[in-house]
């Protein structure tokens, strides 16, 4: 059920993006992020939708973005049928904002409500993801992206974000297999799926042109496994590492290992000749 490679395929004109979530200006009510079972198409049609925990309906949940410096209002509403809370990776703020329960906050009870809300000092990658028993929490869907912009934006065309995830499921009916207290799981290598996918699909892809400059926010979401990544069709630099920008760029290794959690920024142009493909390779 693995899958292989993302790719982006080398075309005259690229497609357009869709634009991602606005945060809320100071003074506004908060936005709801809705904890809650959704099904969604994580296999091919001929298997059915694969019931998950999410954020608002979907795996990722959906990018939150906003510029450095702004400000993140957001109100939890937990329908799921655990306790949950929400961690905002990687990201300076008070600790009473931090989403780890048990630690910074209770974990919300379902049916129950938290506003979040605090502001975003350093431009970057980030992601938020379930805090409560996380092992499984996550696993089931509970995670997204969170991009900081800084101030003066790069010199690039576009700006993608690839959060990287493996599911365990199974080959009968596609759906999660629920051993995520699993003891050899726990004392060994973690729990690893045997289905790769970026941004939620197994062959995610987009329209680029040959000698765009791209910007690639790479999230590795997954519980335990390390991605090994490498271009082809394509020249990068790395940029930044889990949020913090490098003081100068560094050319992309052959291959480069991405650990849970971890996240890496970086640079590619499109080599690949028009119609031909440039694959990120995992």
């Amino acid at each position: 059920m693995g899958t292989r490679r993302d790719f982006l395929t080398s075309a005259v004109a690229a497609a357009a993006l869709g634009g991602p979530a606005r945060l809320l200006a100071q003074g506004d009510g908060p936005e709801v992020l809705t904890a809650r079972p959704a099904s969604v198409r994580l296999l091919p049609e001929s298997y059915p939708l694969t019931q998950v925990w999410s954020y608002g309906g979907t795996v990722p949940g959906q990018v939150l973005r906003a510029p450095q410096g702004a400000r993140l209002y957001r109100q939890l509403v937990n329908a799921l049928p655990d306790a949950t809370s929400v961690h905002w990776h990687g990201v300076r703020l008070d600790n009473a904002m931090d989403g780890v329960a048990g630690l910074t906050q209770q974990a919300v009870a379902p049916g129950a409500s938290f506003e979040y809300d605090f502001h975003l000092p350093d431009a970057g990658t980030y992601w938020y993801h379930a805090h409560n028993r996380s092992f499984e929490q996550v696993a089931r869907g509970l995670y997204g992206a969170l991009i900081v912009d800084e101030p003066d934006r790069p010199d690039i065309d576009r700006d993608e974000v690839l959060m990287l995830d493996d599911w365990r499921l199974s080959p009968d009916d596609g759906q999660l297999v629920g051993s995520f207290d699993d003891r050899h799981d726990h004392s060994h290598a973690g729990r690893l799926g045997n289905y790769v996918a970026t941004n939620g699909q197994p062959r995610f892809s987009r329209d680029v042109a040959q000698g765009e400059r791209l910007r690639l926010r790479l999230i590795n979401a997954a519980n335990a496994r390390i991605f090994a990544l490498g271009l082809s069709g394509m020249e990068g630099w790395i940029m930044a590492h889990d949020g913090m920008p490098l003081a100068e760029p560094e050319p992309m290794p052959e291959v480069l290992f991405l650990g849970p959690a971890q996240r890496v920024d970086l640079f590619v142009d499109v080599t690949a000749p028009v119609g031909e493909t440039a694959w990120l390779v995992r």
